[in-house]
């Protein structure tokens, strides 16, 4: 289908607004992941001897904030390239760690929510269903699909 330059005008205007506040709506995105899905919780070697969601926790926040970076520069790309690159090292480090972890669609999908629910939280009342759509269906999308690739591929070579 490709990226519109509206899904793009929409993505943009919204980082806009986000990226004012990334450490914030980043404990925000994964406050949605543990609540959608709290089995998530130990997938991530700063969770895992916690209760709660450790809102001074360096690792998590750090964490946090290049996720949620890379999703949003991966939307830009989307107009600006037409597809989203990530540089090879970076995706295969993706890859590998995904593997590793043994994530699986189904989680690709609670992340994808989450991201959601922090641009509604974030936009409020000027979140349309185009904005979440340019996001999601798109964006979101299209940089899980290299992940899952990557995946794939390093899953393929060490059956080699």
């Amino acid at each position: 289908m490709g990226f519109s330059e509206k899904q793009e005008a929409f993505v943009k205007e919204s980082w806009e607004v986000m990226k004012e506040d990334i450490p914030a709506l980043s404990l925000y995105l994964y406050t949605m992941i543990l609540e959608i899905s709290p089995e998530a919780k130990g997938l991530f070697s700063f969770l895992k001897d916690t209760d709660e969601l450790p809102k001074n926790n360096p690792k998590l926040k750090s964490h946090a904030v290049k996720v949620f970076k890379m999703v949003c520069e991966a939307a830009i790309q989307l107009w600006e390239k037409g597809e989203v690159v990530v540089s090879g090292s970076t995706l295969k480090y993706l890859g590998s760690v995904h593997l590793q972890k043994g994530i699986v669609d189904p989680q690709f999908e609670v992340v994808k929510e989450a991201l959601i629910r922090t641009v509604e939280k974030a936009m409020g009342e000027k979140c349309s269903e185009e904005m979440k759509d340019a996001w999601s269906n798109e964006a979101y999308d299209q940089l899980a699909a290299a992940i899952k690739t990557e995946m794939k591929q390093e899953a393929a070579a060490l059956n080699v």
